[in-house]
C-alpha cells in the first residue's frame, strides 16, 4: 500500500510546554490507523495540525507532516483550503455542536459540494446520505439537525466528510457519545466505506474495544510522546509498553460477575408512568403524549447496584429523575424504605433527599463553575443541615475528598482546574457527603477515558461495601456492567422488556433486543 499520510517528529509548544513532542507515524491508503490514549496526551491537538487548524496560541515548532508529495506545512492557506474537505476530511466528537441548527442538512452537505465542487445537486446530496444509510433521504434532504438521532447526525457529519471524496478521514472519538447500537452501525459504515474507496482513516479513540475491532495498526500516546506502535495482533497480543498493558487490562473482564446475595428491599417502583402532553391550538388542548416511562416496575435491595440499560430515549434518565421528583408520576407509585414518596408533602420529602442523591453523566455541568470544590461539597450538607458546625463540617471534607482520590489543597480550587475523572471524584464526594442511602448514577462514566473509568467504577465499588450504598445505574455501555451490577433490567420505549441477575441476562437473555445490545458491545477477540 502507498502512503498516504507522513507525520515527521512533529513538536506542538504553548508557551514552553511541548504537548506534541516529536511524534511520527504514517498511514497508507485503505489503512485504519488508531492513535489512542487519555484525554491531553496530544491525539486531538495531533489531528488539528494535520488540518493545520491550531489554535493561535499554539506553535508549531518542529516536524513536518506530508500528504502524498505535498509539504502541508508548505502551503499557503489559500492552498491548505483546497485540502481540506476535498483531500483531507473531519469527523468530530460532538454532532450537534458541529452542525448548524438554523440549516437543513441538505444545504449543509451543499455548501461543501459547492465550495469544492462549484455545485451540488440535489441528487448528489440523496446519493451521499442513502450511502451512509440515513432512511428515506428524499425526505431527510429538508430535515435540520434537532430532527435527527444522535447516530443519525453523526452519518450526516460522515456525509458532509466524505462529499468531495476525501483520500483520508479523520475521525475524532467519533462514536463516544454514542449507544452500542448505533455505535456498531457508524463502526461498521466506516469500515465498508474505507473498502469501497479504498479511504485511509486515523481513528483517534480512547475505547479499546473499537480499536481491536476497527485498526490495522496503533499507536499509544501519552503526555506528547508515542509511546508504542504496532500492528493490530501483535498489539494486542504482545504489548511492549507498561502503559498499554494498563489500558489493555483496564478493559472489563466479561467473566467477572459479582457473587449476588439476598438484600432487604430499599426502594421499589410499582407500574410507574411518565408521560409529557403534546398541546396545541390557542386553548392549549391535549392531542397525545409522549410515553417516557410506560408502566416499569424494579426493586433494589439494601447495598445492591441494579443496572438500566438501554439506547438513548428509551426512558432510562426519566424514570431517575422520577425517583428525585424532578419529574411527575403520570401513574404508578414509588416507595423507599417502606415509605411511598410520591405523595409526600414537599417538608417530609426534604428529609429524603439526604438518603437520595444523583452523579449525572456530565460532572462539569452540574457545578457551579464560580463555587470552590470545598463550596461544592458543603452546600448539600449545609442546604440538608447535616453538619451545622463549621470545624466539624470542615473536618468531613476533608476526609471525603482523600476517600475519593483528591487531595486537601484542591479544595480552594474550581472546576475548570480539574480533569474529567478529578470532576466525576469531586461529584462522588458531593453526592456521599450527606451519607445518602442510594445513589442515582446517570451515565457517569460514558464521558471518561478506559483507565479513568475503571478508577472512577472501583471508587463506587468501594463506597458501596464500606458505607452500603445502593445505586441505580444507568448506562448505555453494556461492557462495564458484569462486575459492576448485580442484577440488570433492560428498558426500550418506556417499558423493561427484561430484567433479572447479571450473569443470567448477560450469558443467557431471553429477549432479541437484549440480544441485539450484547451482540453490539466492541469486543478483544480471544484470537486476534
Amino acid at each position: 500500500m502507498s502512503t498516504l499520510l507522513k507525520v515527521d517528529n512533529l513538536r506542538i509548544q504553548a508557551g514552553s510546554t511541548h504537548l506534541v513532542d516529536g511524534i511520527s507515524f504514517e498511514i497508507s491508503a485503505g489503512e485504519v490507523f488508531a492513535l489512542v490514549g487519555e484525554s491531553g496526551s496530544g491525539k486531538s491537538l495531533s489531528s488539528l495540525a494535520i488540518m493545520r487548524l491550531l489554535d493561535d496560541a499554539l506553535t508549531i515548532t518542529g516536524g513536518d507532516i506530508w500528504l502524498g508529495n505535498d509539504s502541508l506545512f508548505a502551503l499557503t492557506e489559500t492552498q491548505m483550503n483546497g485540502i481540506r474537505g476535498s483531500r483531507i476530511a473531519m469527523v468530530f466528537q460532538e454532532p450537534q455542536s458541529s452542525l448548524n441548527p438554523v440549516h437543513s442538512i441538505g444545504d449543509q452537505i451543499g455548501e461543501v459540494l459547492k465550495l469544492h465542487r462549484g455545485k451540488a445537486a440535489n441528487s448528489d446530496i440523496i446519493e451521499l446520505l442513502a450511502e451512509v444509510g440515513i432512511p428515506e433521504p428524499e425526505q431527510r434532504i429538508a430535515w435540520y439537525p434537532h430532527q435527527l438521532s444522535g447516530g443519525q447526525k453523526q452519518r450526516v457529519m460522515i456525509a458532509m466528510a466524505l462529499a468531495c471524496e476525501p483520500d483520508l478521514l479523520i475521525a475524532d472519538e467519533p462514536t463516544t457519545a454514542l449507544d452500542v447500537t448505533i455505535q456498531k452501525q457508524i463502526l461498521e459504515l466506516m469500515n465498508e466505506l474505507r473498502r469501497t474507496r479504498d479511504l485511509g482513516i486515523l481513528l483517534i479513540t480512547h475505547d479499546m474495544g473499537v480499536v481491536a475491532e476497527m485498526a490495522d495498526r496503533i499507536a499509544v500516546m501519552r503526555h506528547g510522546k508515542i509511546l508504542e506502535q504496532a500492528k493490530r495482533a501483535e498489539f494486542f497480543t504482545n504489548p511492549q509498553h507498561e502503559y498499554s498493558r494498563q489500558l489493555i487490562h483496564a478493559l472489563p473482564q466479561p467473566d467477572d460477575y459479582l457473587t449476588r446475595n439476598e438484600h432487604a428491599q430499599l426502594l421499589k417502583l410499582e407500574n410507574i408512568k411518565v408521560w409529557f402532553a403534546h398541546r396545541k391550538g390557542v386553548l392549549q388542548r391535549i392531542s397525545g403524549y409522549t410515553k417516557a416511562v410506560d408502566g416499569i416496575s424494579l426493586s433494589i435491595g439494601r447495598g445492591e447496584t441494579l443496572a438500566l440499560v438501554g439506547e438513548s430515549g428509551s426512558g432510562k434518565s426519566t424514570a431517575g429523575r422520577a425517583i428525585l421528583r424532578l419529574e411527575d408520576l403520570s401513574e404508578g407509585e414509588i416507595w423507599f424504605d417502606g415509605q411511598r414518596i410520591d405523595v409526600m408533602t414537599q417538608r417530609a420529602f426534604n428529609q429524603y433527599r439526604k438518603r437520595v442523591q444523583v452523579i449525572f453523566q456530565d460532572p462539569f455541568s452540574s457545578m457551579n463553575p464560580r463555587m470552590t470544590v470545598r463550596e461544592i461539597i458543603e452546600e448539600g450538607m449545609i442546604s440538608l443541615g447535616l453538619v451545622d458546625n463549621a470545624k466539624e463540617r470542615e473536618e468531613k471534607i476533608k476526609k471525603l475528598v482523600l476517600r475519593v482520590g483528591l487531595e486537601v489543597s484542591h479544595l480552594d480550587r474550581f472546576p475548570h482546574e480539574f480533569s474529567g475523572g478529578q470532576r466525576q471524584r469531586i461529584a462522588i464526594a458531593r453526592a456521599i457527603a450527606v451519607e445518602p442511602e442510594l445513589i442515582i448514577c446517570d451515565e457517569p462514566t460514558s464521558a471518561l477515558d478506559v483507565s479513568i473509568r475503571g478508577q472512577v467504577l472501583k471508587l463506587l465499588q468501594e463506597l458501596q461495601d464500606e458505607m452500603g450504598l445502593s445505586y441505580l445505574f444507568i448506562t448505555h455501555d453494556l461492557s462495564i456492567i458484569p462486575h459492576l451490577a448485580h442484577r440488570v433490567a433492560v428498558m426500550r420505549n418506556g417499558i423493561i422488556v427484561e430484567q433479572g441477575d447479571t450473569q443470567t441476562l448477560m450469558t443467557t437473555p431471553e429477549n432479541e433486543y437484549t440480544q441485539q445490545l450484547l451482540a453490539a458491545v466492541p469486543r478483544i477477540p480471544e484470537h486476534i
